[in-house]
């Protein structure tokens, strides 16, 4: 009788792990039973794939609490580059905005005056202001 009682643990704890059957019934609903079909319904059997070991791994506290700093680490990386980068792109606009302001006001002020080094205001001769929107020019094909 002892040696019978592990053989019969052994035997209901295979038929626990029963297939799981998916059948129609006759008014079209699909049902799912570790039990057989009626006799009258094509049944399929399903196979339910086993965890590879008895028991699912669980992450500690520990491993979640830093899975969770990593991770909210990564974004707040993410979110720097982001605001990184929009406040790289208004500093690009603006940059090309004011090279677009003086170049509308190279080409369409009739008289520009500068001032030299001792403070002498100086007007702008037609040479250097060709210079100057040519560099101008070249400067605002960056902004395209």
């Amino acid at each position: 009788m002892k040696r019978c009682l592990p053989v019969c643990l052994l035997l209901l704890s295979v038929s626990a792990h029963g297939a799981l059957n998916k059948w129609v019934d006759t008014e079209g609903n699909v049902h799912y039973s570790d039990e057989p079909p009626p006799l009258d319904v094509k049944a399929q059997t399903l196979v339910v794939p086993q965890p590879a070991s008895g028991v699912a791994a669980q992450k500690t506290t520990a491993e979640r609490e830093a899975d969770r700093k990593k991770t909210k680490k990564a974004k707040e990386e993410t979110d720097q580059k982001a605001s990184k980068q929009q406040e790289e792109a208004a500093a690009k606009e603006s940059s090309c905005n004011s090279l677009r302001a003086n170049l509308r006001m190279l080409e369409n002020a009739p008289r520009i005056s500068t001032y030299n080094s001792k403070g002498e205001e100086v007007l702008m001769d037609d040479a250097t202001r060709q210079q100057q929107m040519a560099e101008v020019r070249k400067q605002l094909a960056n902004c395209n």
